[in-house]
C-alpha cells in the first residue's frame, strides 16, 4: 500500500509540475508581474507589477539546503558590487513558505541584508517562468530550478540555469557579476 501511495504521489507531483510550468523563460521574455508572492507576512502578498530598474532574480530549490545555503551568501557579500554595476534589487525566490524564508534570511544575514527573500509558496511565480522541476524525490514537492535572471523592468535580459540543480557552476554570484 505504501509503495502504491508513493507512486501515486510521484505521478501527482510530476503532473503538477507539467501543469504549472510554462515554457522556460529566455531573454526578451517578461516575468509574471501579476502572480502574488510573499516576503514579510503569510497573509500579505504582492506582485512585481510596475517593477522598474535592473534587477536580479535568484531561484533556488530550497531554503536551508546545502547548495542553496552556499550560494546565497555570495550575493549578500557582493551586494554593493552588484549595486555599482547598476542593479537595483536582488530577489532570492524559493518555493517555500514565508516563515522558512524569513528564518533562512536571518540565519544567512543576522545583521540584515537589503536582499529580498521571496516566498513563492505555491510555486506559481516560478512555474510561470517555466522553472519548476519535480523535486519530490529529495525535497518532497515541486521546487524551483537553480537559476538567475537579470531583468530591465519586467523584461528578462539574461538567463542562467544550472544544468544540474544540485550543483553551483554558473549561478554563483561571482559568475553573474562579470556578466553585468
Amino acid at each position: 500500500m505504501a509503495s502504491l501511495l508513493s507512486s501515486v504521489t510521484h505521478v501527482a507531483h510530476s503532473a503538477a509540475v507539467s501543469l504549472m510550468s510554462a515554457a522556460e523563460v529566455k531573454p526578451g521574455s517578461t516575468i509574471p508581474t501579476k502572480v502574488p508572492v510573499k516576503e514579510e507576512e503569510a497573509t500579505q502578498t504582492f506582485t512585481f507589477e510596475g517593477i522598474k530598474g535592473r534587477n536580479i532574480f535568484v531561484g533556488v530549490p530550497g531554503a536551508f539546503t546545502g547548495t542553496c545555503s552556499a550560494q546565497i551568501p555570495g550575493y549578500i557579500k557582493l551586494y554593493e558590487q552588484f549595486k555599482e554595476k547598476g542593479i537595483d534589487s536582488i530577489y532570492v525566490v524559493a518555493v517555500n513558505d514565508v516563515f522558512v524564508l524569513k528564518a533562512w534570511k536571518e540565519q544567512l544575514a543576522p545583521g540584515g541584508t537589503p536582499i529580498h527573500f521571496i516566498a513563492d509558496d505555491k510555486g506559481a511565480f516560478v512555474g510561470a517562468l517555466g522553472m519548476l522541476f519535480d523535486a519530490s524525490e529529495r525535497l518532497g514537492a515541486p521546487r524551483s530550478k537553480r537559476f538567475v535572471l537579470v531583468t530591465e523592468g519586467d523584461t528578462v535580459t539574461h538567463v542562467a540555469v544550472e544544468p544540474v540543480t544540485s550543483e553551483l557552476t554558473i549561478c554563483a554570484a561571482d559568475k553573474i557579476l562579470p556578466l553585468l
